[in-house]
């Protein structure tokens, strides 16, 4: 059966995933950009680092964005939403960034945890978990759809 997810399924999908599809454009292409993100309910919540991505949205903060939850063909469902790119500064961020790490604390890597390079252990490092700039989305519109046997 295919069909459409209600508000209520929607919400308990954005809120249940971490990772989703952030798309934007400049005045040549369009872009999709996997990102781990938390959904607070009304607002989705990120990270990035500086780059182009950041450059091109800032001069277009319109954004779309997607997740789904495939567990084979006949059973999925899947979001995309339309929403207004907010860089997050000072308490905001800060409250922002909490927000992000407790929603993806259990799927961050354990610090206790060390890699090994030929032989000799090395410290996670936490700039790659720890980007400079958080934001958030503002969600205009919504539509999900499911297929289910």
């Amino acid at each position: 059966m295919l069909g459409t997810l209600t508000n209520e399924q929607m919400d308990d999908l954005l809120k249940r995933l971490t990772i989703g599809r952030l798309g934007y454009r400049d005045d040549r292409k369009c872009y999709i950009t996997p990102v781990t993100y938390a959904y607070d309910g009304k607002y989705i919540y990120g990270q990035s680092n500086e780059g182009m991505k950041l450059n091109i949205i800032r001069n277009n903060p319109y954004v779309c964005f997607e997740v789904d939850a495939i567990l084979n063909m006949a059973n999925w469902e899947s979001i995309l939403l339309w929403g207004h790119f907010e860089e997050l500064v000072d308490e905001t961020a800060k409250r922002g960034r909490e927000y992000l790490y407790n929603h993806l604390l259990d799927q961050l890597t354990s610090t206790t945890i060390h890699l090994q390079k030929h032989g000799h252990s090395f410290e996670e490092d936490d700039k790659n978990r720890i980007k400079q700039i958080v934001y958030r989305i503002h969600i205009g519109e919504m539509t999900g759809r499911f297929e289910k046997q």
